[in-house]
This record gives structure tokens, C-alpha cells and sequence, in this order.
């Protein structure tokens, strides 16, 4: 077995370091190009529609899909999880304070590729079971000519996401919860898994409509308390923000200037780091979100695709920023013992328990029980679309069996090598993804000279 786990790291290792990152960041370079900054020319569209599309009280979601603002909290609510928190301090504890810097850069052409999958999202949505869905299996298979090959790909993808995602990703997300909160508090693992399992049950069988229901509500509430407290603290703390966003820009280029030469760290692991969880965490170019906005009710998909800039914009420079400049403004980075002792998520509480006392590490246990379990049902939903195009509804109870099973086993231990499988199977999924991205930009280029033409005022 751990023969098993350590080939299944090295896979994932080489996907995601020396081929997903150049494969992404090129995606969304090569689109940021062929669209003329959209993700500059948009954003003032995308914000409006998405400001004001919030109504924590919606019309109600069914066969015919979501509002466009549902849509775009689905893909939030998946977005914007644990690697909001742990991302952050992964990237920092590797790659210095500089990774943040990188991690912009990378969500900036992101923007651009999330728009792309939207757009085409929306353009080969169907109707399965008179119910609307979408996702890149449908613009893989129908797009890429539906021969055998389109076929395998669009397959391939479908059963990537689903292990990747519903499986083995809810039960990281599960593990993540009861961790946090068997850390903070008494509370046995099983019992949070058990709790979590049957919230989650409850949504899975409510149908699109409570999930559309839960995410619209769920993501402004916790956003905005999570990002409300940072903004506090960083308030708190107004004389650290210049030194703060000093120690970004030139630990960008010069990582040694900010941690010290004791860490070791270059430009190169500050990019790497930097790139790897700012994609992981929006995942723009992954081909997980165009499951929700393939749904969303508009009357053009190039609409859709203003929203979609806005979930990456929300997630890294919104979210991911605000652990950040808490993390920087709160924990002594130079002290390479200390940093050493505080990987991942427990970097981010102790930033936290810092600025807040006893309260800041259950103040966090209880933002990643909302962040994780929004996460959870939005990966649940993104599997939906690719049971439904590989095995039809007839399998959708044995579906949700499956994942609230995988969440409940998830909660009890972790297990290295379904972690690492999540990993490389998120890999795996995005590259058939990305190969129809780059097959279809003239498709996205076309839509949104067509949009441009019929509505002369949206740039």
C-alpha cells in the first residue's frame, strides 16, 4: 500500500508541477490574448449582474435550471472551500510571502479561461430526463466532432470528476471538518461525520432546487463573515498592511529578502507554489464550475461568462487574500522551527488564534464546517451532470449513496492514498478539459463578437 501511495504522489507530483500549471497558465494567457482582456472588458458587466442577482430568497430553481446568481454561488460554494484557508498558508510556508503574488497572476489569466468554460458551457447545455445540464463532457464529445475519440475523452473526463470530486474529494473536505473541529473542540470525528453525512443527504435528495436554495443563501453568509473578520483584523493591525504587501511583491522576486536564507526558498518555488494552489483553489481551467454555469437562465451565454470572471475574482482576490494578509500581518515567517510546526490549515488557525485569542481557532473550525460543506454539495452537483451523461438517471440514488457513504468513511480517518488520488484525479480531469478549450477558442472568440455586435454598450 505505501508502495502504492508514494508512485500515486510521484504521478500526481509530475502532472500537476511540470505539466498542469504550464497547460493552465498558458490557457489563460492564450484566451486573455484571443479575448482582448476579457476579464478586464467584463468584469464591470459581471459585477452589475452579479450585484444585482443577490437574493437570498431566489425563484426557485428546477427543470429549466437556476437564476444566473444561483449558478454563481453553486460554483463559489465549490470554489471557495478548505483551500481558501489551508491554500493560502501551503503556498506561504513554501513559497514565501511572493506566492501570493504569483497566485494573482495565475488567477488573472484564469479569469480569462473560466469565461471560456462558461461560455461553452451554456452553448451545448442539454436536456437530460427534462432536467438542464452541462458541463465539458457535453462541449468535449459534441464539440470535438462526437467520433470515438471526443467520445473516450469526454468519458474519461466524466469518471475523473467523479471520483476526483464526489468521491474522494468530498471525503477530503469531510476529514477537513472533523479535524478542525476535534482540534478546537471534544468532539469525536464519527459524530461530525455522521452530522455531516445527513445535512448533506438532506440537500442531495432535495434535488437542484435545495441545492440552488442552500448555496444562494449559504455563500453570502459566509463569505462575508469570514472576509467581515479579516478586514477586522487586518483593521486591527493597519500599521503591518504596507509591510505586509512589501513583503509580496519583493518576495516575489527575491523570496530570500523576506524569509530568510535559512528556508532555501527561490523564485521558482515561489511561482510554482504560488501558480499550483491559486488554480487548485479557483479552479478555473479544472472544468469543474461550467457545471453550474451551463445551467444558469440567461438570455446569451457570453453573460454567463461575465459572471464566471467574477467566482475566480471572489475566490483568490477576495478570499485567499484576506488568509493571506492575515497570515503575513500575524505569524513570525522567519522562524523556520516555528513555520515548520504549522503546515497547512493550522498556519491559517494560528494566524487566527493570534489576533483573536482562544476564539480564532474555533472561529476558524466553524468557517471551514460552512466552507467545506458548501463545498461538498457543489462537487456533489458537478458529478450529477457526469453520472447522468454516462449512466443515465437510473443510477442517481446509487450516486448519492456513494458520496454521503465516502463523507461519512471520510470523517473517521485519513487515508494518504485517497488523498493523493483526489489529487491526481483533479489533475487528470482538467486535461481533456483543456484540450477542448484550445480546440474550441473560436467557438468562445465567435460568441462574443456576436454579443459584442447585438449589444453595442457591453464592451
Amino acid at each position: 500500500m505505501e508502495e502504492l501511495n508514494l508512485m500515486v504522489q510521484n504521478v500526481s507530483g509530475f502532472v500537476w508541477n511540470s505539466l498542469l500549471i504550464f497547460l493552465l497558465v498558458g490557457t489563460g494567457l492564450f484566451y486573455t490574448v484571443k479575448l482582448k482582456f476579457i476579464q478586464v472588458r467584463k468584469f464591470g458587466e459581471g459585477y452589475t449582474k452579479v450585484v444585482k442577482g443577490v437574493n437570498l430568497n431566489g425563484e426557485a430553481a428546477g427543470a429549466d435550471g437556476m437564476s444566473s446568481f444561483q449558478s454563481l454561488a453553486t460554483a463559489v460554494a465549490a470554489q471557495v472551500g478548505t483551500g481558501n484557508l489551508a491554500g493560502a498558508a501551503t503556498a506561504i510556508a513554501a513559497g514565501g510571502p511572493g506566492a501570493i503574488f504569483w497566485m494573482w497572476v495565475s488567477a488573472f489569466f484564469g479569469m480569462a479561461t473560466v469565461y471560456a468554460e462558461a461560455v461553452l458551457g451554456q452553448v451545448y447545455k442539454k436536456k437530460i430526463g427534462g432536467e438542464v445540464i452541462g458541463g465539458p463532457a457535453f462541449y468535449i464529445s459534441e464539440g470535438l466532432g462526437e467520433n470515438w475519440f471526443s467520445k473516450t475523452l469526454a468519458g474519461f473526463f466524466g469518471l475523473s470528476c467523479i471520483l476526483a470530486l464526489s468521491f474522494m474529494g468530498n471525503a477530503v473536505q469531510s476529514n477537513s471538518i472533523a479535524a478542525a473541529f476535534s482540534n478546537e473542540l471534544p468532539i469525536p470525528p464519527v459524530f461530525v461525520g455522521i452530522f455531516v453525512a445527513v445535512v448533506s443527504g438532506f440537500i442531495f435528495w432535495g434535488g437542484t432546487q435545495r441545492i440552488a436554495s442552500f448555496t444562494e443563501k449559504i455563500v453570502p453568509v459566509m463569505a462575508g463573515m469570514y472576509v467581515g473578520m479579516s478586514i477586522i483584523i487586518v483593521c486591527l493591525n493597519i500599521t503591518h498592511i504596507i509591510p505586509a504587501i512589501k513583503m509580496i511583491f519583493v518576495g516575489a522576486f527575491n523570496p530570500t529578502a523576506v524569509m530568510g536564507g535559512a528556508f532555501g526558498i527561490t523564485i521558482k518555488q515561489a511561482v510554482r507554489y504560488g501558480v499550483a494552489r491559486g488554480l487548485f483553489s479557483n479552479e478555473a481551467g479544472m472544468g469543474s464550475t461550467p457545471h453550474a454555469h451551463a445551467v444558469a437562465k440567461v438570455d446569451h451565454p457570453c453573460e454567463q461568462g461575465a459572471v464566471a470572471i467574477i467566482t475566480v475574482f471572489i475566490d483568490t482576490f477576495v478570499v485567499l487574500t484576506c488568509t493571506a494578509l492575515v497570515i503575513i500581518m500575524k505569524v513570525d515567517l522567519t522562524n523556520k522551527a516555528y513555520m515548520d510546526s504549522l503546515p497547512g490549515i493550522a498556519l491559517t488557525q494560528e494566524a487566527f488564534k493570534l489576533a483573536l485569542g482562544s476564539m480564532g481557532g474555533i472561529f476558524i473550525a466553524v468557517c471551514l464546517f460552512f466552507f467545506a460543506l458548501s463545498t461538498i454539495i457543489g462537487w456533489y452537483y458537478f458529478g450529477v451532470a457526469n453520472v447522468k451523461y454516462l449512466f443515465g438517471n437510473k443510477a442517481m440514488n446509487i450516486y448519492k449513496i456513494i458520496v454521503v457513504c465516502f463523507i461519512l468513511l471520510g470523517s473517521m480517518a485519513k487515508v494518504d492514498l485517497v488523498w493523493n488520488l483526489s489529487d491526481l484525479f483533479n489533475g487528470l480531469m482538467a486535461l481533456p478539459n483543456l484540450i477542448a478549450l484550445l480546440v474550441l477558442y473560436k467557438l468562445v472568440v465567435k460568441a462574443t463578437d456576436e454579443y459584442r455586435k447585438f449589444h453595442p454598450r457591453k464592451k
